[in-house]
């Protein structure tokens, strides 16, 4: 029988993220109560993973709002989507006014104001809670960022701030802005993250189809390379990836999987939104676009010997272990600026006020795009709080420009090469193009009016214009 107003706090859905992160709150201190919709779940992890722990298992919704001290505290971590709805539907009859739920998982940002409008007329306090770090982060403490009520934060702060990853710098959570703030941030977390996967698989593929590589001297690279300003999760990670054989073959594990990546729909969101505000995100695009052609393995088998006509091209040698780092580090930085140029236009068009240099903060530890890198976009928007991108950063643009030669000379011999390079292609152009006062929009704009009399202006008066094309 579950003990009655006893728990701290509960939690809803215990897939692997779920049940780690109830371990890793109850670790702060803390006693957890748990419900899953399937009781067999609920059953074997208390069974296998809480002997000892103040974890205190529910096996309905209205046995999981009573074992909580009021106001409860609930973190739901389900599937994005209809399951969110399903649960939040179960469980408010058995909530009361001034109790505050949290939405830990991906769902998209609009479904994230529906509700904390629905549930304001019921006079509960809704949070839509980023969190990234995946399994390991869970237990041993993610990146959080909860948007909302700040009165909602207030009430759970205590929780999160200890059940977050710690850097020098601070628990890495913090309120990050109103509404929906939390998931949009997150959503943005994760269009960075695939950019600079993406960057990282092209770089991998110049070192071992264009320079012909060994597998070994590929991992010695990443891991070189994980001890200097490209130190990162995703850099670590892939030095692992790349050392472990696959034991029924003795080959490098990575070269036995399909090339074919899937993807859970949070980059494409970032794109989506990016589109709706404007704001252009051409490397996370091409990320996005990148998995979708991958997904393609049939037609790409077909294509390919009709597509080639040969193999490709070596990479000339100059293009060394020093130029790729340092283009990867250019690239990956134009990512990030790219991310946080959509979250600065989101935050003035939704009133979410975030502060940029806290979000930068909280990345550097626990999530999956932490990185040495954030040290240098922080100290940009300490300096200058209101800067609504990064490339007006003089501190930033500094760290940017050491590598940005390389980038060009990398993209150049992938081109030449005939290897696929669409996130460090698009990371350049966006910067070339930034780094012009004018660009050829002028002959589309006349092409637009030409065909359907949609007016220009001119760069010598003020005005709108139309010009008579066929007189």
């Amino acid at each position: 029988m579950t003990e009655s107003g006893t728990a701290d706090i509960g939690l809803i859905g215990l897939a692997v993220m779920g049940q780690n992160l109830v371990l890793n709150i109850e670790s702060r201190g803390f006693t957890v109560a748990v419900h899953n919709r399937t009781a067999e779940v609920t059953r074997k992890f208390v069974a296998e993973r809480c002997a000892g722990r103040r974890i205190i298992p529910a096996w309905s919704p209205a046995e999981f709002a009573a074992s909580l001290r009021k106001p409860r505290k609930v973190v739901l971590m389900v599937k994005a989507g209809k399951p969110v709805d399903a649960v939040l539907e179960g469980l408010l009859p058995h909530l009361e006014p001034g109790d505050i739920v949290m939405d830990g998982g991906n769902s998209h940002f609009p479904d994230t104001g529906r509700r904390q409008e629905s549930l304001r007329a019921a006079g509960l306090k809704f949070i839509g809670m980023g969190v990234s770090g995946g399994e390991y982060g869970a237990l041993h403490g993610p990146s959080i960022m909860p948007g909302g009520e700040r009165e909602a934060w207030e009430g759970v702060k205590d929780i999160l701030l200890k059940a977050a990853a710690v850097t020098a710098d601070g628990s890495c959570c913090a309120w990050v802005g109103k509404g929906s703030a939390g998931h949009f941030t997150k959503m943005v977390h994760n269009g960075i993250e695939y950019a600079v996967m993406q960057m990282i698989a092209e770089i991998y593929d110049l070192m071992t189809t264009g320079l012909r590589m060994k597998p070994a001297a590929v991992r010695r690279t990443f891991e070189k390379w994980n001890r200097g300003k490209l130190e990162s999760y995703l850099i670590e990670i892939t030095g692992r990836v790349l050392a472990k054989s696959d034991p029924e073959t003795g080959r490098p594990l990575v070269d036995m999987i399909l090339d074919r990546a899937e993807q859970k729909g949070t980059g494409k969101w970032t794109s989506q939104a990016a589109l709706d505000l404007g704001v252009p995100v051409p490397a996370i695009t091409a990320a996005v676009d990148a998995r979708i052609v991958s997904g393609h393995k049939d037609e790409r088998g077909r294509m390919a010997p009709l597509l080639s006509g040969r193999s490709a091209a070596a990479v000339r040698p100059r293009l060394g272990s020093g130029s790729l780092e340092r283009a990867l580090h250019s690239a990956a930085l134009i990512a990030y600026a790219q991310g946080f140029h959509l979250l600065s236009r989101a935050s003035a068009e939704f009133k979410y006020g975030i502060e940029m240099a806290e979000v930068a903060r909280i990345w550097k530890g626990g999530c999956i795009i932490r990185a040495r890198m954030l040290d240098s976009l922080r100290a940009a928007f300490l300096k200058e709080p209101s800067l609504s991108h990064l490339f007006l950063s003089r501190t930033f643009v500094t760290a940017l420009r050491s590598g940005v030669r390389e980038l060009r000379t990398t993209v150049g011999e992938a081109v030449r090469a005939r290897l696929p390079v669409p996130a460090l292609a698009a990371a350049l152009s966006y910067h070339e193009s930034f780094a012009r006062s004018r660009l050829p929009a002028n002959l589309t704009q006349a092409q637009r009016d030409y065909f359907g009399a949609h007016t220009f202006e001119r760069t010598d008066r003020k005005g709108v214009f139309h010009a008579d094309w066929e007189g």
